[in-house]
């Protein structure tokens, strides 16, 4: 499980809910109403498939629980996975790859060497994997497209919910002003659920797919590089050297000193 996304979630949500209530010598109970978060979680998610397709719409839980998870690949272990088979690559030939493909549990980077295995052209197994590749930011950035979507109708819809209840209100408080001012109190907390699911739950977590996204293509990229370094027959140290430019400076020595490590 990711602890950054369990802590923002459960803290940011404490404080606001809980903790900054109470130090406001206020009382949690009067934020809690049925009716609003019906208008304003209700009112989001069926725009929200107004906007989108059922078939999305419905694997949205699924797509929320991605932002828990821990990423399971490691930039520096697909690095010193191609430098090794570059290695094995310069001193048997491409074709003594194809036992060890099997043993690959990331589907692209054995689809890319199969493709090298089975003599591809260089030019092909590019527009091959780079079109994979578009094809993957596509799906994502229409899912990336749906949490913003809900971040930005959220509010929105908190602020329909007030205008019903300010109505209301209003209607109620011609004969009773005591019951105009409670009124518009509790029309206000839609206002204030459509803040909090937005900029806490919505908007969050499209950051959060945002930057997982950029890190599987980033790994998408270090993959397509170390194959085609491969297939053209580079010395595995430029293969290596090549590799860890897509990594943070202070990441580099550490790759360099496993791939050593492991000679």
């Amino acid at each position: 499980m990711d602890f950054a996304t369990i802590i923002g979630y459960t803290g940011g949500f404490l404080l606001v809910s809980v903790i900054g209530v109470w130090l406001a010598k206020g009382s949690v109970l009067t934020f809690i109403d049925a009716a609003s978060v019906a208008i304003t979680l209700g009112g989001s998610l069926l725009a929200t498939l107004a906007a989108s397709s059922m078939k999305k719409f419905v694997n949205f839980p699924k797509y929320f629980m991605i932002i828990f998870k821990v990423p399971v690949r490691k930039s520096n272990e697909i690095i010193l996975t191609l430098v090794s088979f570059s290695e094995k690559a310069r001193r048997e030939g491409l074709l003594a790859l194809e036992d060890d493909l099997t043993e690959l549990e990331d589907e692209f980077l054995r689809k890319g060497l199969q493709l090298v295995v089975d003599g591809t052209d260089p030019e092909l197994v590019k527009t091959i994997l780079y079109a994979d590749t578009d094809a993957m930011e596509s799906r994502h950035a229409r899912v990336i497209k749906m949490f913003e979507n809900m971040g930005y109708l959220a509010p929105a819809f908190g602020m329909i919910g007030t205008l019903i209840g300010l109505i209301l209100a209003i209607a109620a408080g011609i004969d009773d002003k005591s019951a105009l001012i409670a009124g518009v109190a509790t029309a206000l907390i839609t206002t204030y659920y459509g803040a909090i699911m937005a900029n806490l739950f919505f908007l969050p977590a499209a950051s959060k797919l945002t930057d997982l996204h950029e890190d599987e293509v980033q790994i998408r990229d270090i993959m397509i590089n170390g194959i085609l370094a491969i297939q053209s027959g580079d010395n595995p140290r430029i293969v290596k050297d090549r590799l860890v430019s897509f990594l943070e400076p202070a990441d580099r020595k550490a790759i360099s000193e496993e791939v050593e490590e492991k000679k």
